[in-house]
């Protein structure tokens, strides 16, 4: 529907990145009046995943999202057009490159070993054997892959080399994971190969990405009257199919402010809704606490996908995500330090000023914990006499190897203690745990995008004959490319625009293949014989 009536309204569901480029798209590709558009967003706040807050509590984010300057076609397509917060002539794509020209990323201290030993990350330890493996997983088409795990195509001196643990810490795999999506991603990312010692690749925005992509997203769209709800669950959605197949979104089943009420769609509205959600049912501890893992969906956003799954074969199947908890979660972590103290140290270890390293990763951590120092201010009104640093655990249940328990069960104040056994700087920890706020944050669904599937558990964009709906978020499918990216709500959201009002004359940008650069291809080549 190219044309579609100006009296039409569009509702999309969650407040995510998704449906704020959703809402852009509509805007900036469609002409839809913004005025007609309300997002309806369960929490106080939009952002979803894509979080970041400030003290008196400390600060907080609940990931580090990595960039890519090759891969996200979709993302820079979106940013090119919004402005910042600081200069409404520049645009966010302009200041995010303008921020990583200035501060490149060349990691020093990519790998950590026993006594604070920087190992040597460029000797990814891969043989014969782990490379014919990885290029018989390669060429496997996901329909003779299926719902195998990772752990089914490698042996074990796979995963015990350098490049496994830098490429898994850095998406965040686990062993157990969907093997179609480590081939994904090996596919989409092949181009990092030859620098995952030093993640050059990654492009970082000048602040977290909360204040740098989502806080300018908003103010663009609020700008041009784009409505946003807040305090909104959505519950239920109904559905119409007429005799030749054609399928609607008739009616939103939702609780304002823990109240029931609807919206009724006319034959010329639209509904867009996000499904699942990676950050659903998080919960923050303190420096004393540890924070909770919440197994029972208390989240509406894994519910209203469940409940319309029943509704149609073909809305996926979200039992196959949000199933098992125990293989989908892991945990993060912020400090807030009011003394450099601890970041002059890590920068005489590790080589590297803050906001020019990457992820360094503690290989013989229990916990399997990274961490990574950003550039400072990494907040919007943070002082100068504050910094941060963020870092995560993928083995939340296994002891410490200086606390002796779980990760999961740990307080933030142990947090610290842990991090600086592995530091080798426990000689300072009562100075910094004077001056330092350790906020954890446990997420039950975090990976669970990359758990094992087989093609009919994740709903098309747009579902066969539908008119006037469409789906958004990690859990759409979108062939060829991967979840856990930004780069993949964006570009979901731009099919289910584009397709729904039929702006055939706008065209999609690609997606990138690294392979079929020659260049590329040959680094790549050079790399896997190399390394």
């Amino acid at each position: 529907m190219a044309d579609a009536p100006r009296s039409s309204h569009a509702y999309l569901v969650g407040g995510g990145i998704a449906s704020l480029a959703a809402a852009a798209f509509l805007v900036r590709d469609a002409d839809f009046p913004g005025e007609h558009i309300h997002i309806l967003e369960e929490l106080p706040i939009a952002g979803g995943s894509m979080d970041g807050r400030g003290e008196p509590a400390g600060y907080v984010t609940r990931g580090g999202r990595m960039l890519e300057e090759e891969a996200y076609t979709c993302l820079w397509n979106l940013l090119e057009t919004i402005p910042t917060l600081t200069d409404e002539t520049v645009s966010v794509r302009e200041e995010t490159t303008e921020f990583n020209a200035k501060w490149p990323t060349d990691a020093k201290a990519r790998l950590i070993g026993h006594g604070t030993t920087i190992l040597d990350a460029a000797d990814y330890g891969l043989d014969t054997h782990d490379r014919l493996e990885l290029t018989r997983l390669l060429v496997l088409p996901e329909a003779v892959i299926g719902a195998r795990r990772i752990e089914d195509f490698f042996s074990p001196h796979f995963f015990a080399t350098n490049f496994w643990t830098m490429w898994r810490t850095t998406f965040a795999f686990q062993n157990w994971h969907s093997a179609i999506e480590l081939k994904r991603y090996f596919l989409r990312f092949m181009q990092e190969f030859p620098r995952m010692h030093t993640l050059a690749g990654v492009r970082r925005t000048r602040l977290n990405q909360f204040d740098s992509i989502i806080r300018p997203l908003r103010t663009w769209l609020e700008a041009r009257g784009v409505v946003f709800e807040y305090g909104v669950r959505v519950t239920d959605v109904d559905f119409t199919t007429d005799e030749e197949g054609v399928r609607r979104a008739r009616r939103l089943h939702l609780e304002r402010d823990g109240h029931p009420d609807t919206y009724e769609l006319t034959a010329d509205d639209y509904a867009f809704l996000t499904l699942g959600s990676m950050t659903a049912d998080a919960t923050y501890g303190t420096g004393d606490t540890a924070p909770e893992l919440v197994r029972d969906k208390r989240d509406g956003g894994w519910r209203l996908w469940e409940t319309i799954a029943a509704k149609a074969d073909d809305f996926g199947r979200p039992t196959a995500f949000n199933g098992n908890v125990d293989e989908a979660k892991w945990e993060s972590f912020t400090l807030t330090l009011r003394d450099p103290l601890l970041l002059h140290r890590i920068e005489e270890l590790s080589g590297n000023l803050p906001g020019t390293g990457a992820l360094m990763t503690f290989k013989d951590s229990n916990w399997l914990m990274s961490v990574v120092v950003p550039h400072a201010p990494h907040f919007d009104g943070q002082r100068e006499d504050v910094y941060t640093l963020w870092g995560y655990g993928l083995f939340t249940d296994r002891d410490g190897d200086f606390v002796g328990k779980p990760m999961a069960e740990a307080t933030g104040r142990e947090i610290l203690t842990e991090l600086l056994g592995h530091l080798g700087m426990s000689d300072i920890e009562e100075q910094v745990a004077a001056t330092t706020t350790v906020i954890p944050v446990m997420m039950p669904y975090i990976t669970s995008q990359f758990a094992p599937r087989t093609v009919h558990d994740r709903p098309l964009v747009i579902p066969r004959g539908s008119a006037n709906f469409a789906f958004l978020g990690q859990f759409t499918e979108i062939p060829e490319d991967v979840v856990f990216t930004v780069e993949y709500s964006v570009r979901g959201a731009m099919h289910a625009v584009y397709g729904l009002f039929g702006l055939d004359d706008h065209e999609i940008p690609g997606i990138y293949h690294a392979l079929a650069d020659p260049a590329t291809a040959f680094n790549v080549l050079k790399a896997a014989l190399i390394y």
